[in-house]
């Protein structure tokens, strides 16, 4: 069985971190939303620490418009992971919808992860180089206003809620393992052939 992977978390939370162990731990291909952001952030001159024109996240929506019709192409045994930050003021119940019909398209099981992190935290991290190398956001102070603004979408009932300030990202990603195999195995028996 191949499975859909979805990581949802604030700024700073680990997604892409977490994502990469997950990916090691499993052979599934990460597709974090930087992958998508950056061919448009680069092109503009993002900074990571100057705000971003809204329009620039229409255009990269566009891109991950495309990598989601190249995953349906995939071969049906393939794996993915994906990231995303969903605000609470977005329409994330509608990506998260999206992507659970996807899933079943593709005979894959969804399994959804929210990354918790304090806000203390995720100021904190903002200063790591991966993060000015990856083209993220950098700056504190825009990070408390987008946390003010919209915070991180409820996880849904039925996703794993993992808080990444005191879990080192081997151990996400075995946790996630293990809960993907209950959730493999509730989609069998809910299904049996």
């Amino acid at each position: 069985m191949s499975f859909l992977f979805y990581l949802v978390g604030a700024p700073g939370s680990g997604k892409r971190t977490v994502g990469k162990e997950l990916s090691a731990l499993t052979g599934a291909a990460l597709l974090d939303n930087h992958l998508f952001n950056d061919p448009v952030f680069t092109a503009f001159g993002v900074d990571g620490v100057s705000p971003v024109p809204p329009e620039l996240f229409d255009l990269a929506e566009e891109v991950r418009q495309v990598g989601l019709r190249a995953l349906r192409l995939s071969p049906p045994a393939r794996s993915h992971i994906l990231t995303n930050y969903l605000s609470r003021v977005e329409d994330g119940e509608e990506v998260v919808a999206e992507l659970r019909a996807l899933a079943r398209e593709r005979g894959a099981a969804f399994v959804p992860v929210w990354l918790e992190c304090p806000l203390p935290e995720l100021e904190a991290r903002m200063g790591q180089p991966e993060r000015r190398e990856r083209l993220k956001l950098r700056d504190p102070l825009i990070l408390r206003g987008l946390m003010e603004r919209g915070g991180v979408m409820e996880a849904p009932a039925d996703a794993l809620v993992l808080d990444t300030s005191c879990l080192e990202p081997h151990k996400a990603a075995r946790r996630i393992v293990a809960f993907a195999a209950g959730v493999a195995g509730a989609g069998m028996l809910a299904n049996p052939a």
